[in-house]
């Protein structure tokens, strides 16, 4: 849709989520985006020196433009046990996983136009039953994410500055990597980043650059085959397909400035090594965009930070980025 606003999900409510979210607000209600909050009323009430003053609980439906200069909108989904700051409980998890799924369905059905997703932990919410490794492959099940060329999300990109990265395994032991990785799963999310690179990001020919697993590329196979067996033929795929992709690129070469000059987006293969990069290049300010989902989802590239909930120092420059890189892809979308 052009128009309304944008579901920001309240994420932990015992971590910094409600205070970032109505310091976000602030800092927002007179330029936008706007935004209406899934989550729980008196969880942002208590994490505003405003009070409830400042909150107003609103429906699916009504619009909140008009509203959010001067409230910060909720649809208010209460918590059904009581949660304290800065200690993670199993209590919080049904409710947290309810804000996902309520805000995931009002983007399916266009009441409103992206999601940002505050942070989530894990732990807690394994305790209470959830199934997910994380909100990335929560979000692929509930949108039964999209079919590019053949090629199917939700893939994980970080955003930092002129850094894009792509990963092809996400939460995984470090352990396991090895036996996750696959041509086809390469090749899968290779295609779905130039397909997103084209689509939501402008760029009319993308580049890929895929790290290799393993230190010095394997050096022919001495430091491991998995460059050999896995990485090459993917590669070859790749280019085959039309992708302009070029590697294995030993990782430790990969990321300085001339180099990312030479490419759109670096594949990377698991977690750490794509998320190292982003976060020395821009600690604070690096955004998680979900690629292959039938909507704009984006969220804060940090976590819960429980130890900083009430001490004013949690900072909000990577959610408001965030919130501007959603407002940016529904641009390139025509939104």
């Amino acid at each position: 849709m052009k128009n309304g606003p944008i579901a920001l999900t309240l994420g932990d409510p015992a971590g910094i989520g409600p205070e970032i979210v109505v310091k976000a607000w602030s800092e927002l209600r007179r330029t936008g985006p706007d935004f209406v909050v899934v989550g729980d009323y008196q969880s942002l009430a208590s994490a505003s020196a405003h009070g409830a003053s400042i909150v107003r609980r609103v429906t699916a439906s009504e619009s909140v433009s008009k509203l959010f200069p001067d409230y910060l909108p909720v649809i208010d989904l209460p918590l059904r046990a009581p949660v304290v700051a800065g200690q993670p409980s199993a209590a919080a998890g049904p409710a947290v996983i309810r804000w996902i799924e309520t805000a995931v369905g009002l983007a399916l059905s266009n009441a409103v136009r992206a999601l940002v997703t505050a942070p989530i932990s894990k732990a807690p919410l394994y305790a209470a039953g959830f199934r997910f490794p994380g909100h990335t492959e929560f979000l692929g099940e509930l949108t039964a994410a999209a079919s590019y060329d053949g090629a199917r999300g939700p893939v994980m990109m970080l955003i930092a500055g002129d850094l894009r990265v792509s990963l092809v395994t996400v939460h995984e032991a470090l352990a396991n990597v090895p036996t996750q990785l696959s041509v086809q799963k390469i090749v899968n999310a290779g295609l779905v980043t130039a397909q997103s690179l084209r689509r939501d990001f402008g760029v009319e020919a993308p580049r890929l650059a895929v790290a290799a697993l393993n230190p010095h590329a394997g050096e022919s196979g001495s430091l491991g085959r998995e460059e050999i067996e896995i990485v090459e033929p993917a590669v070859r795929a790749l280019r085959d397909l039309g992708v302009d992709a070029t590697g294995p690129w030993p990782a430790d070469s990969l990321f300085p400035a001339d180099i990312r000059r030479r490419y759109d987006a670096a594949l990377c293969l698991y977690h750490d090594q794509a998320l190292i990069p982003v976060k020395m290049l821009d600690f604070w300010g690096g955004v998680n965009v979900t690629l292959g989902l039938p909507i704009i989802r984006t969220s804060p590239d940090h976590g819960t930070g429980y130890d900083l909930v009430g001490t004013g120092k949690a900072r909000l420059t990577s959610f408001v980025a965030a919130l501007d890189m959603a407002r940016r892809l529904l641009g390139e979308q025509g939104g």
